[in-house]
């Protein structure tokens, strides 16, 4: 009571209040990140270590087996730890458990990569260590192309400038470039003129680490001056590295350019990228953590035309594949939808309250608290998203509640003849308790997102926070603002009132205004009629509604469980994998043909961009933070973004899922998440379900087995689409065996060899690298190697020339047999076990019965599995149960919350119980609504359940708390349940209707994205359509049932 007197000795100071909240929430807006999702706080480091030529069984062994059980004894609160091996890159990613300490877990496992190092093959670098962040997705491509430029400069001016100066952009990440061709130094070796001269790749490598060097010389002191020492150690011209000497034979010199031809190059190609069909380089942008993706969009635009007047005009940077444009079309339906909410639920309340002062009141509420909520999100580190601003649109309904039941209580007030100000402050105080309790009651029902595992928590919890704050303002501001309010506005009406008359409604409105109130009339009468039949035939009604309920409930098997909706941001991503060791080249030819077939299907006149990435990455950063798909240059991904008024996305999915795999049946083909929403829910896998297949070590050949043998029975599911294997467990290989005991006859030992065919085939990059400085200040290293196109059959790897110490020079055919076997493409770890990973892709249906049939196929499977084997299903449908579970039993809690609260409120142990009878009637309206408008069960429509139940329970309060004061006054049990109906159907009405109204933009999902936020607008308004007449019709018969004793009182409390 004290806020109220305060507010109306002081107006003042809560309209400048007001006007600061406006004030410091607009500046708020202007400054605060907005994304389409809020950051995913799961922390994850991923560790890259880079040993080229090294094969994936190699790397398995040699680097990965060993830094991963280090990594346990000497890393704090890992959680898990999950590795990916494949030619000459392993990633190693460490998840780490909630509310673990980054740094800390950083700086150990830091300290841990340069110890392990010592163990690992010669030449090892220390890792790259980075954090991985769910929240870290693709937002942007920029495309280099160019008529006249190679694919190596291309690539070179990406890297060394225009990476450069975006790498400058706040909340921007930039990974290695896809595509091109990273720029070298070659020496390509002639074999033949090696083996003539008696020289091998060896020594070519070693003479120009010899006479290649960077060493300092110091200073000389001569006279009066000091002098810097420069030498000529590291050749300025790149002509100068052929003039190096190699060997002197007979007097007569050899120099590098007499066996190798020296060429400013470029390193193998193993990845390629086309735009449109014409070669380009593509380089992906990231945004980091919590960082705006509209800011970082913006100012990549920015800069973009700054950074390209620095190069060659030749030289064209394209941005693609925008998804700034998304997350703002987003954002601004979400927006869109709470303003439309909030002008409907305005006209609403106009309609009943029949006052444009009393509605204005009201309506004020609604921003105020939507800024003071946003101040404190703000501050506590949180973006715009569409998460929060889904919170925000979601109690937009609700808002009005508190500054509602506040007039009307106070007009309540003003017809007892009391004066303005006393029935202001009596009207405030009279409803100051059940007010609170009610705003309490809705927010504890948000409990259950504490008990939310995973990245659904990260997305739930900042909506609720959303809900509460905002709640809790609006109480606040139905204590202060709205008293005040009422002192400046209202004088008129009260004098209306206390003379006993008020004017005619005149106008359009007025006459709208009193053919309603007729019409609330007549329904009121005929509600008036139900409500007593049905309390005279109690025991039919109560029975012919749980009856329902229960019918109801059967519904909701039917629906289906996805985790999120799907949402249609007009990109398909697909991924081909070709014949295990097939080359680039060939791939690049398979992929021309593929898409041509793509635009069979979707007409061209619908394509807006399309373009394509083959092979690996140049990058272990690349791998780090993506999927992790692209393992060989078999693979590959095309990239489609189509037009605006496209034609559905899935639909052109489908169709292409049907014809590429007939087509080309020896392809494998699925479908990844292209989209910003989809790539964040998936946190980093390729596939929606995953099921993992771990097995005993040295059993890997039966492991493999039994994942096939999933995979193949997976197939037969229906709605499972797109099953393959993740890993590629055989492609052709060939296998140097050398004879130990011939090569050291010859003078050879086994480093000999395999340091002649290192350098020949994968050059002396790793183990001795050597560079080059050109005239702009850039490094670029210097490449031993034979040209690809020499080493193109088993006869010329066998003519690979060896150096031996007498210097009678050998071919490696002398020495060693070559074989032909099959090793792996890539080789996958779970906590140190290899692990076989069968995905697949939903289609036609809802991601949980697909689910629950992998899940039974699983269990049944479970008697024939070798012993050692275990299978689990994992990947998003792990995070849908999870959250389900959640969800279900955090509800369950809620409830008992808002019990208990509410028995400290009454006093009672029934009252409680009688209010929660709503309840049943709410379950039985989400149901039927998610049935008849085909919207499965997921994490939004269960958040919207639980706001349903906190509106239903505020509803029944009203009730049940005027039926306790009937009794006060001597009315039995069924009279006062009857005259609380009465009474209470205005305010009742008025509450479920302005939700309802509030949650109609939501629930068409028509926005971009909308998709997203429709089943928790859908779940409210079927949910509060039942619990409006549940709390009209089954709360007061059962409160007939339950409350026959009289009202007692305490004789020894009544003195007190």
């Amino acid at each position: 009571m004290w806020l109220v007197v305060t507010a109306l000795k002081r107006p003042y100071t809560f309209i400048v209040m007001s006007m600061l909240i406006v004030l410091t929430g607009v500046f708020t807006i202007l400054r605060m990140p907005t994304d389409i999702f809020p950051e995913i706080d799961i922390p994850v480091i991923s560790v890259i270590f880079n040993y080229g030529g090294l094969p994936p069984a190699e790397m398995e062994k040699r680097v990965v087996n060993n830094y991963e059980r280090f990594l346990t004894t000497v890393v704090n609160d890992i959680d898990h730890v999950e590795s990916q091996s494949l030619t000459g890159i392993a990633i190693v990613k460490v998840y780490l458990q909630p509310g673990a300490s980054v740094e800390a877990a950083t700086a150990q496992i830091t300290a841990a990569s340069q110890t392990s190092i010592r163990q690992m093959p010669p030449g090892m670098t220390p890792p790259l260590i980075i954090r991985y962040s769910a929240s870290s997705v693709p937002i942007m491509q920029v495309a280099l192309e160019s008529e006249s430029f190679s694919e190596q400069q291309l690539f070179d001016y990406g890297v060394n400038f225009i990476r450069a100066d975006i790498a400058t952009i706040k909340g921007a990440q930039i990974p290695w470039p896809y595509g091109g061709k990273q720029r070298q130094i070659m020496v390509d070796i002639d074999p033949a003129r090696l083996y003539a001269w008696g020289l091998s790749p060896r020594d070519v490598n070693a003479a120009i680490g010899l006479q290649n060097v960077i060493l300092p010389s110091g200073t000389a002191k001569m006279g009066v001056n000091e002098y810097p020492i420069v030498m000529n150690s590291s050749p300025a011209a790149l002509e100068e590295l052929g003039n190096l000497p190699l060997k002197t034979v007979d007097g007569k010199t050899i120099y590098v350019r007499d066996v190798a031809n020296i060429r400013d190059g470029n390193a193998p190609q193993q990845s390629m990228v086309h735009v449109d069909g014409q070669r380009s380089v593509l380089m992906t942008i990231l945004k980091n953590g919590n960082a705006s993706t509209l800011d970082v969009a913006a100012r990549i635009r920015n800069m973009l035309p700054a950074t390209m007047e620095k190069l060659p005009k030749e030289l064209r940077a394209t941005l693609l594949f925008d998804q700034s444009l998304f997350v703002r079309a987003a954002v601004e339906g979400v927006v869109h939808e709470a303003v439309i909410a909030a002008v409907l639920t305005a006209l609403m309340i106009l309609l009943f309250l029949g006052s444009w002062r009393s509605t204005l009141i009201v309506v004020l509420s609604i921003p105020l608290s939507i800024l003071v909520s946003i101040i404190i999100l703000n501050a506590l580190g949180h973006t715009l998203n569409t998460m929060t601003l889904g919170g925000m649109a979601l109690a937009v309904g609700i808002l009005v509640d508190d500054a509602t039941v506040a007039i009307e209580n106070i007009h309540r007030n003003l017809g007892q003849k009391k004066t303005f100000i006393r029935a202001i402050v009596d009207g405030a105080q009279e409803i100051a308790v059940p007010a609170l309790v009610s705003t309490l009651c809705i927010c504890i029902v948000f409990v259950p997102v504490v008990f939310i595992t995973g990245a659904a928590k990260s997305l739930f919890v900042p909506l609720a926070l959303a809900v509460v704050f905002a709640m809790l303002m609006s109480y606040v501001l139905s204590r202060t603002l709205v008293p005040t309010l009422v002192r400046l506005l209202l004088q008129r009406e009260a004098e209306e009132h206390a003379g006993e008359h008020h004017a005619a409604p005149k106008g359009v409105f007025g006459r709208i205004f009193v053919r309603f109130n007729h019409g609330f009339d007549r329904l009121r009468t005929s509600y008036g009629k139900l409500l007593a039949w049905a309390l005279v035939h109690r025991a039919a009604f109560v029975g012919g509604f749980l009856v329902f309920v229960a019918a109801s409930a059967s519904l909701f098997p039917l629906l289906g469980r996805d985790f999120f909706p799907r949402v249609d941001a007009g990109l398909i991503k697909l991924h081909v994998r070709g014949a295990p060791g097939t080359r680039l080249e060939e791939s690049e030819h398979r992929f021309a043909r593929i898409e041509d077939t793509i635009r069979e299907v979707i007409p061209p006149a619908e394509i807006d961009t399309m373009i394509d990435n083959l092979g690996i990455p140049a990058s272990g950063i690349n791998l780090s933070l993506s999927e992790g798909a692209l393992i060989s240059s078999a693979d590959g991904q095309i990239l489609i973004s189509l037009k605006k008024g496209h034609q559905p996305t899935e639909g052109y999915v489908q169709e292409l899922r049907r014809k590429l795999n007939a087509t080309y049946p020896d392809a494998t083909f699925f479908f990844l998440a292209p989209d910003i929403t989809t790539q964040v829910l998936n946190f980093g896998l390729p596939a929606p379900i995953n099921v993992r297949v771990v097995g005993p070590i040295g059993k890997e050949e039966e492991t493999y087995g039994v994942a096939e043998k999933i995979a193949a029975r997976m197939k037969q599911i229906p709605g499972a689409v797109d099953v393959h294997l993740a890993q590629v467990a055989k492609r052709p290989e060939l296998r140097i065996e050398v004879d130990r005991t011939m090569a050291d006859q010859m003078g050879l030992t086994q480093r000999d060899v395999a340091s002649d065919v290192l350098v020949s085939l994968s050059s002396s990059g790793q183990v001795s690298p050597s560079y080059w400085l050109d005239k702009r200040g850039v490094q670029y290293l210097v490449a031993v190697q034979t040209p690809q196109y020499a080493m193109n059959s088993v006869d010329a790897l066998n003519a690979t020339p060896l150096a031996t110490r007498d210097g009678r020079p050998q071919l490696l055919s002398n020495v060693a047999e070559v074989e032909r076997g099959a090793g792996p493409v890539n080789i996958t770890h779970y906590n140190v076990a290899r692990t076989y990973d069968v995905q697949a892709n939903v289609e036609g249906t809802d991601l949980g019965s697909v689910a629950s049939a992998v899940s039974r196929l699983v269990d049944g499977m479970q008697p024939e599995l070798p012993r050692g084997t275990k299978v689990t299903v994992t990947g998003q449908v792990e995070s849908m149960e999870s959250s389900f579970r959640g969800l279900a039993f955090g509800l369950l809690f809620a409830i008992v919350l808002v019990y208990l609260l509410m028995v400290v409120n009454f006093q009672s142990w029934l009252d409680p119980f009688v209010i929660l009878m709503a309840l049943p009637g709410a379950i039985a309206g989400i149901a039927w609504m998610l049935f008849l408008t085909r919207t499965t069960l997921s994490v939004p429509a269960l958040m919207g359940s639980i706001m349903c139940v906190g509106v239903a329970t505020a509803n029944s309060i009203l009730v049940v708390t005027f039926a306790n004061d009937q009794r006060k006054v001597g009315r039995d049990a069924t009279s006062a349940a009857l005259a609380a109906g009465m009474t209470r159907l205005r305010p009742v009405l008025m509450t479920a209707l302005a939700m309802i109204i509030g949650m109609l933009p939501m629930s068409t999902g028509l926005g971009e994205g909308g998709e997203q936020n429709a089943p928790l607008g859908r779940a409210v308004i079927g949910g509060l359509l039942l619990a409006t007449v549940t709390t009209l019709f089954f709360v007061p018969v059962m409160y007939s049932i339950l409350r026959k004793k009289p009202p007692m009182t305490d004789p020894l409390t009544e003195s007190l």
